[in-house]
């Protein structure tokens, strides 16, 4: 990170920080106006969000890392995730799957060539009753097939 963007952030930050307050409740708001606009939180920023809150670093990422719509590395600019829950299993999640990762070109966990999706399993997305579900950022579709699945994906490049 060169030094012009990290002063840059370091003042986006002190602008958060004015807005929520220097108390501990700010830490989420800020970590989802930083996730919002970069797609994930670099090491500084987890860095100088505790050195203006004041709380040890390890706070700050162990926040990040308990919510899943938090990052700690760059995702592509559609966030593809798949509901693995019991039920979207019974359902017919694993041909969603295949066709997913057939028509992007690369596996759960992976980022395309281009970085325009990232695809990655979600634990719940809460629509149990009409899985399989996915969300694309932040629009959920339920009832998938492969060919609805796909579909989306291409609606959404």
């Amino acid at each position: 990170m060169l030094i012009e963007e990290k002063s840059s952030l370091v003042r986006e930050i002190e602008e958060f920080v004015k807005l929520y307050g220097k108390k501990r409740s700010s830490l989420l708001p800020i970590l989802h106006e930083l996730q919002n606009k970069y797609r994930y939180i670099s090491d500084f920023a987890q860095q100088e969000i505790a050195r203006q809150l004041g709380i040890h670093p390890v706070e700050v990422y162990g926040v990040i890392s308990f919510y899943s719509f938090l990052n700690t590395e760059p995702k592509g600019r559609n966030l593809v995730r798949i509901c693995q829950s019991v039920t979207c299993d019974m359902h017919g999640k694993e041909n969603i799957v295949k066709a997913i990762e057939r028509e992007l070109g690369v596996e759960i966990g992976g980022t395309t060539k281009d970085n325009k999706f990232t695809v990655e399993y979600a634990n719940c997305l809460g629509l149990c009753d009409q899985g399989p579900a996915m969300a694309v950022n932040d629009r959920v579709y339920f009832n998938l097939t492969p060919e609805k699945a796909v579909k989306i994906l291409n609606e959404a490049k």
